[in-house]
């Protein structure tokens, strides 16, 4: 056999190895659930994987009894657990069928802590029994994901404790500090803000400890000059705003996360540049 006939069926040995290695061993790319709930949930934006930014407008379609009241919950989360929205999406038609109903929603949510998360659609279940409970896990990457770092730094982040929200003379302004491993950086009052727009975990939730702000509020800037902190929120800071304890609880969880920090002694909150007449109760 001369050299040249021995190298090509050495090639043609080496080729097939690895054909043969990809198709037993090849590695599947994560879709979530979606294909196990496609005769009662399907979903067109946003696909499995896609990159999303801010806000996410959802849409596909689902069953009639996947909604009540033409409606379903829809929400956001990162790597880390932290719910970074909510929603409701909408039937597009009528909802009391069997058949597929076109759904739509828009989504604003924070600023993630890690580059993947998932989007759960959740089946409407007034119930409340597991039995009845389903949801549609869909994975994503997010359009904003924050840098890769290998130094991370501590800060607090201030959350409402609703422990003894039964008692007489309750503060409703009560807070209790809370920490957070964020990517070290000199934005560090800015780092601390959005861990707490992030919102609680569920084990501090477990414990009475919770967030009194909207999931999906982002910040439009932070400033901070002689000792006095400017920050602009966007209008999901306000909405559905209601009840003046809800109101003193979140002003207090705003200006303590940013008050730890020395070069700060004071707060004040805008929404779209607006400083009148915002967080009224």
């Amino acid at each position: 056999m001369s050299k040249k006939i021995f190298i090509s069926f050495l090639i043609i040995f080496i080729l097939g190895g690895v054909a043969i290695y990809l198709i037993l061993f090849k590695p599947t790319e994560d879709i979530g659930n979606e294909l196990e709930k496609a005769d009662l949930i399907k979903i067109d934006n946003p696909r499995p994987n896609q990159i999303i930014e801010n806000p996410l407008f959802v849409k596909g379609e689902a069953r009639g009894n996947w909604y009540f009241e033409a409606s379903f919950p829809v929400k956001l989360f990162d790597d880390n657990g932290f719910l970074l929205g909510i929603t409701t999406a909408q039937a597009l038609g009528n909802w009391m069928t069997e058949d597929f109903v076109l759904f739509n929603a828009t989504l604003p949510f924070a600023v993630s802590s890690t580059p993947k998360g998932k989007l759960i659609l959740e089946k409407d279940n007034p119930s409340g029994l597991p039995e009845h409970a389903d949801e549609l896990t869909i994975p994503v990457y997010f359009k904003e994901a924050p840098e890769i770092s290998e130094e991370f730094m501590t800060v607090k982040i201030f959350l409402s404790d609703s422990r003894f929200v039964g008692e007489p003379y309750f503060d409703c302004s009560r807070t209790i500090a809370v920490e957070r491993e964020v990517p070290k950086t000199l934005a560090v009052a800015k780092a601390a803000t959005e861990a707490l727009l992030r919102g609680e975990t569920q084990e501090e939730i477990n414990q009475g400890f919770v967030s009194n702000i909207n999931s999906g509020v982002r910040i439009q800037s932070l400033t901070i000059e002689d000792g006095v902190a400017k920050i602009d929120f966007d209008e999901q800071m306000e909405f559905q705003m209601g009840g003046s304890c809800r109101v003193a609880a979140i002003w207090a969880q705003i200006t303590e996360t940013l008050k730890q920090f020395p070069t700060i002694d004071s707060v004040e909150v805008s929404i779209n540049g607006r400083t009148e007449d915002i967080l009224q109760p």
